[in-house]
């Protein structure tokens, strides 16, 4: 397949990822209880696409192990994503719009730039 197509798929995976996030924090805010279990399981599929469509483009793009540092990164913050919801009920939904928001950024500038 092409890059063009994991870099589609990437997209996808990250608007559903940011999504149920913002769900999750919102449904968290409003105190609500339990959150829907559809949140989650946008989660886990935005998150499986994301890995899926990543590690697709970096085997297009040639990078093998040992990775660069930004591929490290990158990984590091699709971790601390893919936990986000469980580690966010020990802090404030507030705080953790700004976590998230900041989180995503990095990870989108990690990945345009390629810094290091």
């Amino acid at each position: 397949m092409s890059h063009t197509f994991y870099l589609v798929l990437h997209i996808v995976g990250l608007v559903l990822l940011t999504a149920s996030l913002g769900g999750m924090l919102i449904h968290r805010q409003t105190g609500s209880g339990d959150r829907p279990k559809m949140l989650a399981i946008v989660h886990g599929i935005g998150a499986f696409l994301l890995l899926l469509a990543g590690f697709g483009m970096l085997a297009r793009l040639g990078i093998m192990w040992p990775w660069p540092g930004w591929v490290v990164l990158k990984v590091v913050l699709f971790v601390i994503l893919g936990v986000f919801p469980t580690i966010s009920r020990r802090f404030d939904a507030g705080i953790g719009w700004w976590v998230a928001i900041l989180l995503i950024l990095l990870a989108a500038w990690t990945g345009i730039t390629k810094p290091f």
